[in-house]
């Protein structure tokens, strides 16, 4: 058995480690802390309706470009794809604080997103590259913390800054986290990478992102900004459908395709892959909606309302960090069942309360769905990087980043569209009793999400095979 002291911070391996929670970090807390701070960008800003689009183009762009930066480390190494991802993240998060209108804001949140894509993946599979699956299991706990404090102090930050400073802060505050999480990595991590000369499907990731855009799109303006049976509905959605198509059929022929949908052949790989698609449309849905819901029905103020949320990515981690005895004792696939089968009570239980607006109700079942994710999505991440070689370990940490995110994505603008049709058929976003049953429908698609999710665990393969 390995020692915590070798996988700790104190190890030798320590500084890097450091430096992987810090870039993780930066993703965690913008996943929590622009949830908090929506109803003040919209009184500033306007565009109430346009700020799912907030969430989309962020998820949309990290989505597209993770297979592009998954398939680029494969061929350059890791270290240089996670340098260039917090640089523009960076970037993106200084022009977001500076943002004078919703559409300024909406596109300087996709260069974000173009950042998010490189650092997310890139934290994971350095983490799998440097440390075994047993000590994964105990280096699990440690970035599962920067998950925990990202969880409380998140919507804190997003409360305090947009009820007392200003939300431009919520971006500002990325700025000294870019720079320290930078520096340590290029001083502490040596990477001897496996170089190739292999290309970039750079066709396929334009189809790609055609496609997504497109049915995006349609998803969030369908009924807003036009009517659903109309041209621009079917135009966009045919558009979507057929360049997805051609993506799928161009990557069975590109003798380098930016996702290598052949892995998906292996169960070990597929199931997770579902499972993670899931993962990101019920994360999104929730966090998206439930603080504006809880603001505007139950009269609750920013930072409570982003308390009550966060106790779903507090009970991620917390979950998450014991997760790797676990799957250890019990095998990967037993450990997201039972992960799964939690985060799909939390969901159901989120429905049946939510007529009845309450932080602390929404709280307790945000931390359920929080808690069984943290038994599912991690230990179904390991058990795929296990299953393949490294030059195969970033297309696989790529393929299960890039369906998180396509399913945010997809999810927050599918939500959107069911929350904009039921205001717009009702007493509109100022009415309270529409607002509560527009979210209740948002929370029925969040508990489908999380059945499904179940589903995807339980096709699981028992045992992981390893490669030789």
């Amino acid at each position: 058995m390995v020692s915590r002291a070798q996988v700790g911070l104190r190890s030798e391996r320590g500084p890097i480690l450091l430096a992987l929670m810090l870039s993780a970090g930066l993703i965690a807390v913008d996943a929590t802390i622009l949830a908090t701070a929506v109803q003040s960008v919209v009184a500033d800003l306007g565009g109430f309706n346009q700020f799912p689009w907030l969430f989309s183009s962020y998820l949309l762009a990290q989505a597209v470009s993770v297979p592009i930066y998954a398939k680029l480390s494969d061929m350059i190494g890791r270290k240089p794809i996670l340098l260039f991802g917090i640089a523009l993240f960076l970037v993106g998060s200084i022009a977001c604080g500076f943002a004078w209108s919703m559409p300024a804001l909406i596109v300087f949140r996709a260069v974000q997103g173009l950042g998010a894509g490189a650092v997310a993946p890139m934290t994971q599979t350095v983490a799998g590259d440097i440390y075994t699956v047993e000590e994964r299991a105990k280096v699990q706990g440690y970035m599962a913390s920067v998950w925990a404090a990202a969880s409380v102090l998140g919507p804190v930050l997003g409360g305090v800054f947009s009820q007392f400073v200003s939300w431009r802060w919520i971006f500002f505050i990325n700025i000294p986290l870019c720079l320290i999480a930078g520096a340590l990595l290029l001083r502490n991590y040596r990477e001897r990478a496996e170089r190739s000369d292999r290309r970039v499907d750079v066709l396929g990731a334009a189809v790609l992102t055609i496609g997504l855009t497109a049915v995006i799109l349609a998803l969030i303006e369908g009924g807003h900004g036009w009517e659903w049976v109309s041209l621009p509905s079917l135009g966009l959605a045919a558009l979507g459908i057929a360049a997805l198509a051609v993506f799928a059929r161009s990557t069975r022929r590109a003798s380098e395709p930016i996702l290598d949908l052949g892995l998906l052949k292996l169960p070990v790989v597929w199931a997770p892959t579902c499972i993670s698609a899931c993962v990101g449309a019920l994360l999104t849905g929730f966090t998206a909606f439930a603080p504006s819901y809880l603001e505007r029905t139950a009269g609750s103020p920013p930072l409570v309302a982003g308390l009550s949320v966060a106790a779903c990515t507090l009970g991620w981690p917390l979950a998450a960090s014991m997760s790797g005895r676990l799957y250890l004792r019990w095998g990967f696939r037993r450990t997201a069942l039972i992960g799964s089968t939690i985060a799909a009570l939390g969901a159901v239980a989120l429905v049946l309360v939510a007529p009845w607006p309450d932080p602390l109700r929404i709280a307790v079942c945000a931390f359920c769905i929080g808690f069984g994710i943290g038994w599912t999505a991690t230990p179904t991440l390991i058990a795929a990087q296990a299953s393949v070689e490294w030059n195969q370990r970033g297309a696989v940490t790529g393929l299960n980043v890039f369906a998180r995110t396509a399913g945010g994505a997809i999810g927050v603008a599918i939500y959107g569209a069911i929350s904009n049709a039921v205001i717009s058929g009702g007493g509109g976003e100022h009415h309270a009793p529409t607002v509560v049953s527009a979210t209740t429908w948002v929370f029925a698609g969040v508990a489908i999400t999380a059945l499904l999710m179940l589903a995807s665990a339980v096709a699981m393969p028992r045992r992981v095979p390893t490669p030789d």
